[in-house]
C-alpha cells in the first residue's frame, strides 16, 4: 500500500536541497545538474529509493534521478537518505524529483537518458487502466524519446501477469527484447550484478520467482 499524507512531506520537499525543483527547467542541460558530466540512469516510481542509493554507491561514475510521484513515499526517500550522509555516505551523483512519469519528454530532452529502470510498478490491474501501466505501449513511446540511440530499460516485477503483459507490449513496438525470466534469481546470466529492492528481497523471501526483461531501442537516430 503506498503512504500518504504525512503531515509536512509537501514542505520537506519543497525544502531539499537533494530534490530537483522545477525539472522541466533543466530539460536539454541535465549534465550541468551534476557535479561530473556523465551517463545519466534514471528510476520510475522509486519508491522509497534503497534500489537507486545502492547503485549510486556502487557506481559513482553514473548520474541518476529517482522519479516518484508520491509525496509521502518520497519522503521516506529523503528521511533515508539523509540518515546516510550523517553517517558518511554523501552521493553527489543522485538527485530526486517528485513528478508524473507521463512528462518525462517534458523533462529530459531526446539522448538524454541512457537507461531507465522500472521495479515492481503498480499493476494497475484493470484492462481500462492498462494505459497507466509502466510498461504499456505508451509509456515505451514516451521513454523512446528520452534515451539515447542503443538506450535500454530494465524491469523486474513478481507479477506474472504484468510481465506477460509487458513482453506482448514490446512485440507490438519497435524495441527489441534483448533478454528476459520468469525466474531472475535462477538465472546465471541475468542474476550478476544484480542489485535487489526491499520489495524484491521481501518477495523472494516468501519464494515468489522474480521476473526480469532488459529492452533496447532500434537504432534509428
Amino acid at each position: 500500500m503506498r503512504l500518504r499524507n504525512i503531515p509536512g512531506a509537501q514542505d520537506a520537499i519543497l525544502e531539499s536541497p537533494y530534490v530537483i525543483q522545477q525539472p522541466e527547467s533543466h530539460k536539454g542541460s541535465w549534465e550541468n545538474v551534476f557535479e561530473k558530466k556523465q551517463p545519466i540512469h534514471i528510476e520510475v516510481g522509486m519508491g522509497k529509493g534503497r534500489f537507486l542509493m545502492d547503485l549510486a554507491r556502487l557506481h559513482p561514475e553514473i548520474n541518476y534521478v529517482g522519479i516518484e510521484m508520491y509525496d509521502s513515499v518520497l519522503l521516506r526517500a529523503l528521511q533515508k537518505r539523509h540518515e546516510l550522509e550523517e553517517n558518511g555516505v554523501v552521493y553527489s551523483n543522485l538527485y530526486f524529483m517528485r513528478v508524473d512519469a507521463r512528462l518525462l519528454p517534458d523533462i529530459f530532452d531526446k539522448g538524454e537518458v541512457d537507461k531507465i529502470y522500472l521495479n515492481f510498478s503498480d499493476p494497475w490491474p484493470k484492462a481500462r487502466h492498462a494505459k497507466r501501466r509502466l510498461t504499456s505501449r505508451e509509456f515505451l513511446a514516451r521513454y523512446d524519446q528520452i534515451l539515447v540511440p542503443d538506450g535500454k530499460v530494465e524491469f523486474k516485477t513478481d507479477n506474472k501477469g504484468l510481465f506477460e503483459f509487458s513482453l506482448e507490449e514490446v512485440k507490438e513496438t519497435k524495441w527489441n527484447l534483448d533478454a528476459f525470466t520468469f525466474d531472475l534469481h535462477h538465472n546465471e546470466e541475468m542474476v550478476k550484478g544484480n542489485v535487489m529492492t526491499e520489495y524484491e528481497e521481501k518477495f523472494s523471501s516468501m519464494g515468489n520467482p522474480i521476473c526480469k526483461m532488459v529492452i533496447s531501442r532500434q537504432k534509428t537516430d
